[in-house]
């Protein structure tokens, strides 16, 4: 199977409700890719939705720049997004470093009952992904990631 780069990358077929997008994983191009995505499907949703849709994909494709390709260079993103059955269909595939422990990332917030000092630094963005997602998964396939993840507007 091919790989896909942005060089390689095609739209969705004619007629389908999608939106697809290849590019590098540097932060202008995700706020360009986000700001497309984004504007694509708002129209279906109320501001809440589209609000948790645009932080659930930043919190997404920040990950990738930040800790996928840490260290390797801006990296190959591909961005899909299908409308379907009263639901956004989101795929995601880079070919960054593997998801640490995926099985182990929290699905819940960090504790907050502590103090300030204690609080911890990482782990909400994920949690906030897990929440505000159905059908969240992750697969590793040789060098490429994997994340699906199903959007509902009105459900939040």
């Amino acid at each position: 199977m091919p790989r896909t780069t942005p060089e390689n990358c095609a739209g969705p077929s004619k007629g389908e409700d999608c939106f697809r997008r290849c590019f590098r994983a540097e932060p202008f191009a995700v706020r360009d890719a986000l700001r497309a995505a984004v504007a694509r499907f708002a129209r279906r949703m109320g501001p809440d939705d589209a609000g948790a849709l645009e932080l659930t994909l930043a919190e997404v494709l920040n990950n990738i720049v930040e800790h996928a390709y840490a260290g390797l260079g801006a990296g190959p993103v591909d961005l899909s997004l299908c409308h379907a059955d009263g639901r956004l269909h989101c795929r995601i595939e880079d070919r960054g470093h593997p998801m640490p422990c995926p099985a182990a990332m929290g699905r819940s917030m960090p504790a907050t009952d502590v103090a300030c000092a204690d609080l911890g630094e990482g782990g909400w963005g994920w949690a906030l992904v897990c929440t505000l997602t159905e059908a969240l998964a992750y697969t590793r396939d040789g060098d490429r990631n994997l994340l699906t993840f199903e959007f509902r507007p009105g459900c939040r």
